[in-house]
């Protein structure tokens, strides 16, 4: 809890810090209630009600398909809590903190323990504010209130603390903002699709178990699952969970090591 408050004091008066915090905040019930409309307009239209409830079924944003939706199109937001936790921690690098806590008495590990916690802590914040988003496009749609599908919150935390996670070792390893932001970005968005999405088409699956890939298998879009099953198997998501939670002890492990062996 010391430690906690020390790194309170860091980013309580950071603007950059809470503007990006408020924005994602904000941005996850926006492009909820974005996707929401679109499904309304859909389910409304004569023309293309028939084919989207043979297609669809039940309401994406309708109990308990909800729990389920709503994590899978905030996930498309991940980058942005990621980005926080490379700014918290390059601009330890920039202005010398790190090297000033470690001069205070802080050890090595407390230091990278504080910014893990952190990542924690991000992502079950995030975690909440899909869970009320949830909660009201579910009560909104007219639907009665149903948590058969509510642990995809639990796997969303999972994978906004792999992104967070990610944003870590890319900035212990690179240490300049602009560098390791640009590193994370490219490799979360880009780099990871391009391998991951053709070896999962070529050979059966097996992109879902890269690092980033595996969690977002978690959370699969519920508009086209049931098509999807129809013409591949649907992966054993018990094993895609404990890659996920693999991959998770490696990025702490990395992490950790390199910032214990890193010249300060």
């Amino acid at each position: 809890m010391h430690l906690l408050k020390i790194e309170w004091l860091k980013l309580k008066n950071y603007r950059t810090f809470w503007i990006l915090s408020g924005l994602y905040l904000v941005s996850i019930f926006g492009i909820n209630y974005i996707v929401y409309r679109i499904q309304e307009n859909i389910y409304n239209a004569k023309q293309a009600k028939g084919m989207a409830e043979m297609l669809i079924g039940s309401r994406p944003y309708s109990f308990p398909t909800v729990w389920q939706m709503t994590p899978y199109v905030s996930s498309f937001l991940l980058f942005l809590p990621g980005l926080l936790l490379i700014i918290s921690i390059t601009n330890e690098y920039s202005y010398k903190t790190h090297r000033q806590n470690i001069i205070d008495g802080w050890s090595r590990r407390d230091f990278i323990s504080v910014k893990l916690v952190l990542a924690v802590i991000v992502a079950f914040v995030s975690m909440v504010m899909v869970f009320f988003t949830a909660l009201s496009f579910g009560y909104l749609s007219g639907s009665s209130f149903d948590y058969e599908k509510i642990y995809y919150m639990g796997y969303f935390f999972i994978q906004t603390l792999s992104y967070c996670m990610v944003a870590i070792l890319f900035s212990i390893l690179f240490k300049r903002g602009a560098l390791a932001i640009g590193v994370f970005f490219l490799y979360s968005l880009v780099l990871e699709n391009l391998i991951a999405k053709p070896l999962s088409h070529y050979y059966n699956g097996a992109g879902r178990f890269f690092p980033l890939e595996s969690t977002d298998t978690l959370i699969p879009l519920p508009v086209f699952e049931n098509m999807q099953r129809q013409v591949s198997a649907a992966p054993n998501y018990t094993v895609i969970l404990i890659i996920a939670i693999i991959y998770l002890a490696l990025y702490t492990l990395g992490a950790t090591t390199k910032f214990d062996k890193d010249d300060l």
